[in-house]
């Protein structure tokens, strides 16, 4: 009877130890659950969905390696059990750290709405949050690797083993990692520079298109018919891009017709201001229409108007256009675009090609003639 109590109390005294740890878990469940119906802020629903399991998973591994001492069993096995759990605890514990993370950037999410039409202020918070929290992630990752590694004896002499060829070791990891290392230094600078946000509307490689996700290692830039371009994250940081909404989301855009040189500009430019006026994608900043260039058979009239963000300004610049020429179609059809040509030039040209067919067919006559 004695020996069979001797091996089921460790079992029943870890069991309790488990039940111990995860009644902890649901009552500060309980509590985040409480303080969420009391407040109403979303980090508390943020904690209570990230963090629950790892949470209790932390405190289970925790209380298990607390107890292992006063379980009772033989030494070697309880050298080796509590090993297991301390790699255990540090797993959890990163696990645990990690979704923290998550919930700072649900938070920034929430507070930070890049749905708005000055945004500027947000998306770079939330960029910055991002690349942060992915930096974060990697550091707390390789810290766990390193510290579970450490925490087991023979992999600690074989790490004073490496240490001896450091120096070889270092330049080999430091040339195979040389792109890894450059991009994340990149994503660094570009979080702490902020030449490049989440949502900004650039132009790469003639390319428009919106950020989409900002990593690490690359970038996502969703193009207007919804392709992705995917580039590492250190080409923004050696190569010229355009940045439309770097400053600010308004964007100004342009529209050239091509019309006839006695077309009244003040007339085109008074229906160009009622048509932008009317529009609701105009932001009421700025419009105007100007004379800028002028070619061999047209007169060039640029028009400038200011929408609250890229798309917007796409679609006022191409209704804008629609209207300018169905309104020109109307009322000025024979201002319209034409071919030019100098009719008086083209009529001594066909009386010359005449005169010059009369001389050989009078010269034909005359050789016939002459042959007869």
């Amino acid at each position: 009877m004695g020996g069979e109590w001797q091996f089921v109390q460790p079992v029943l005294s870890l069991i309790v130890a488990t039940v111990v740890a995860w009644l902890a878990g649901i009552a500060m469940d309980w509590a985040v659950r409480r303080r969420h119906s009391h407040t109403q802020a979303p980090v508390w629903m943020s904690l209570h969905r990230r963090c629950r399991l790892p949470l209790r998973m932390t405190l289970t591994v925790a209380v298990l390696l607390i107890a292992l001492p006063y379980v009772g069993l033989s030494h070697p096995l309880t050298q080796l059990l509590r090993q297991i759990f301390v790699v255990a605890l540090i797993a959890t514990v990163t696990w645990l750290a990690i979704q923290v993370t998550k919930v700072v950037e649900d938070v920034a999410q929430l507070r930070f709405d890049i749905d708005v039409s000055d945004n500027r202020r947000a998306r770079r918070f939330r960029t910055q949050i991002l690349v942060f929290r992915r930096v974060t992630i990697t550091v707390l990752v390789f810290g766990a690797t390193a510290a579970a590694i450490m925490t087991i004896p023979w992999t600690r002499t074989l790490g004073a083993s490496f240490l001896v060829s450091a120096g070889v070791l270092s330049v080999v990891v430091g040339i195979a990692a040389q792109t890894t290392v450059a991009n994340l230094l990149a994503g660094l600078q570009i979080a702490l520079t902020d030449p490049l946000r989440i949502d900004d509307v650039v132009v790469v490689n003639d390319e428009w298109g919106r950020v989409e996700e900002v990593t690490l290692t690359y970038v996502v830039v969703r193009t207007w018919d919804n392709r992705r371009l995917i580039l590492p994250i250190s080409w923004f940081t050696t190569n010229v891009f355009q940045n439309w909404t770097w400053h600010e989301a308004t964007v100004l855009g342009s529209i050239v017709w091509h019309v006839d040189f006695t077309l009244p500009v003040e007339e085109i430019r008074a229906e160009f201001y009622r048509i932008v006026e009317r529009s609701p994608l105009w932001d009421g900043r700025d419009r105007v229409l100007q004379v800028v260039d002028s070619t061999a058979s047209t007169m060039v009239l640029r028009g400038l108007v200011s929408a609250a963000d890229a798309p917007s300004n796409w679609d006022l610049c191409c209704d804008v256009r629609e209207r300018m020429l169905m309104f020109l179609q109307a009322g000025y059809p024979s201002k319209l675009p034409k071919l030019r040509a100098d009719v008086s030039n083209m009529e001594q040209r066909r009386n010359q090609a005449a005169d010059t067919g009369n001389s050989g067919i009078d010269a034909s006559h005359r050789n016939r003639s002459a042959a007869e």
